[in-house]
């Protein structure tokens, strides 16, 4: 019998970020490769992805990334990765395509990858072990599980789904699939947490076209919807929704949100070219404001909010909003994005345009509800259960579920990252086996944000920087010219003349320390300005800005 573990870099404990791993005889299948988005505290970070760094040593041993779905906390990661381990990835056509054009904006040639597209009738052999797929429901076309089968059993891996079978035929979940999976053994399911809370509401697809078609019908103007450009399904319903009121449809920002353009190109978004419009840049005359546009504001995390802004600013160069629009909001706001989704209100109720915001509760984002979780353990009937992406409160309420259909406690595995669960005749969890932890993103780089870069920028950020600038004469041992102090972000030099003039002469009294010696050692020169200068600073305002002492070596002729 096969040696099987499973362990995850990201994704237990915390929303984003996913990355799981099967190990099977000492061989890897990585289940996604996702990114988190920082909170507000991480000043300058763009994103967060998993420490792969651990599985470098064993790279020869991975048989592939098996990606499913083209959300960034399922693949954003990729990019990085690709870097130090160049294996083989799976997914299905369109998943691929956003995988390939983020690998191309990232500078990758493609012919050096492996980069493999799959469907739900695929199975890939590795040895005694196989990997097959399952379309499940999601809010972006093409989104599949995945089931690792080994000599034990199958892990099972639902991603996020739903069972929501009121859309499109395309989305559908696969139910004969897995029946078939549910008639082998299934050793384990890896099963979304995320919405395990959610009561399922009957309904919402109905009642939310209704308030969309009631906002249509007594809209005056021209109509503004924001949306993320992710959520494929809900642009769909925006599309189809203006096409029954005969309006003109406009997407802004089409090129810039690639998914959209790979949506249209692949027919996962359907727009009759007649309705769809290329506004120009305003000028006397195009003002872009007929009342039969329906413009879709799409992006992601901020970006809908801060088209919007700029749309109210008169910054914008295809909109600007006026008191004749009807704005409907259909982006809730997402972490680290609350400021900025509430400032955005203010400043469009500012515009006196018709603000309309739809309900959170209709617009439930495409993860399963406790019922739908618990049909999926039913369907499946696993002998263990491992909850997944979502907040440790999301995995102990997946262990209530189970528990509540019948299931033991402990045949319902709470992990953390880094915890390895082995199914041998007892499965047993080495808690913090594999060191894990997180990469910090900012711009392109992968790697330089460490936590001495975050707590200096935390300084600056709530404290600001001194620097004290002289030029000194190592011959002659004194200070040439006057001693210059900069501050930024820590006082306004010209109301804190006093403070500045006492900086200058701390700096004073620890040089002429120095000049005593036969030699200056700039080092420890560096080192005391700058700690006599932060004890002073610290001592008189109780602020611990960050002290930098520029100390120039100066001759004079």
């Amino acid at each position: 019998m096969s040696q099987v573990r499973f362990f995850a870099l990201g994704g237990l404990g915390e929303n984003g970020k996913n990355m799981y791993v099967v190990e099977v005889d000492r061989e890897y299948f990585i289940l996604d490769a996702g990114i988190k988005y920082p909170s507000s505290e991480l000043y300058g970070v763009d994103e967060i992805i998993p420490d792969y760094k651990v599985l470098i040593r064993v790279k020869n041993r991975i048989k592939g990334i098996f990606l499913t779905h083209a959300h960034e906390d399922h693949i954003g990661a990729l990019q990085h990765i690709l870097k130090d381990l160049n294996v083989p990835v799976y997914a299905t056509n369109f998943t691929m395509n956003v995988v390939k054009d983020s690998l191309l904006d990232a500078g990758y040639n493609l012919n050096e990858l492996s980069l493999n597209v799959i469907n739900q009738n695929s199975i890939i052999k590795f040895g005694n072990v196989k990997v097959t797929f399952f379309n499940t429901t999601h809010s972006i076309p093409e989104s599949v599980g995945v089931a690792v089968h080994t000599t034990k059993g199958s892990i099972v891996y639902t991603s996020d789904f739903t069972f929501d079978q009121s859309g499109d035929v395309r989305y559908q979940t696969d139910f004969q699939k897995i029946n078939e999976l549910s008639e082998k053994h299934v050793l384990a399911l890896l099963t979304e947490s995320i919405g395990s809370s959610l009561v399922q509401n009957g309904g919402v697809s109905v009642e939310l076209n209704h308030r969309l078609n009631s906002i249509y019908a007594n809209a005056n103007g021209r109509i503004i919807v924001s949306l993320f450009s992710s959520d494929l399904l809900k642009i769909q319903r925006i599309i189809d929704i203006s096409l029954a009121h005969k309006k003109r449809i406009a997407i802004i920002g089409r090129k810039a949100q690639r998914i959209v353009d790979i949506a249209i190109k692949s027919g996962y978004l359907s727009i009759p070219e007649e309705s769809l419009i290329n506004l120009k840049y305003i000028d006397d005359k195009h003002k872009n404001d007929d009342n039969d546009i329906v413009a879709l504001v799409t992006g992601s995390r901020h970006e809908p909010f801060y088209m919007l802004q700029r749309m109210c600013k008169r910054s914008d160069r295809l909109i600007h909003i006026t008191d004749r629009d009807t704005i409907i909001l259909m982006t809730s706001p997402v972490p680290g994005t609350e400021k900025m989704a509430a400032r955005t209100l203010d400043i469009l109720y500012r515009s006196d345009a018709n603000v309309k915001i739809i309900d959170k509760r209709l617009l439930a984002q495409a993860h399963a509800t406790g019922e739908e979780i618990k049909m999926m353990i039913n369907l499946l009937k696993p002998k263990y259960i491992i909850p997944t992406i979502g907040d440790f409160r999301h995995q102990y309420m997946v262990r209530k579920l189970a528990m509540e259909i019948g299931y033991k406690y402990e045949n319902v595995f709470l992990l953390d990252n880094g915890d390895v669960l082995t199914f041998d005749d007892e499965p047993y969890i080495a808690k913090g086996d594999i060191s894990v932890g997180e990469i910090l993103i900012d711009g392109t780089a992968v790697g330089d944000v460490n936590d001495y870069v975050m707590r200096d920028r935390e300084l600056l950020a709530e404290d600001g920087a001194v620097l004290i600038v002289a030029h000194v004469s190592a011959k002659q041992k004194k200070i040439i010219g006057d001693i210059k102090v900069i501050s930024k972000g820590f006082v306004y030099v010209k109301e804190a003349e006093d403070i500045i003039e006492q900086i200058k002469k701390t700096f004073n009294e620890t040089s002429q320390k120095h000049f005593e010696g036969k030699y200056i050692n700039w080092n420890d020169y560096k080192k005391d300005a700058r700690n006599a200068i932060s004890k002073y600073i610290y001592q008189e305002t109780r602020r611990s800005p960050i002290t930098i002492p520029v100390i120039i070596s100066t001759e004079l002729e």
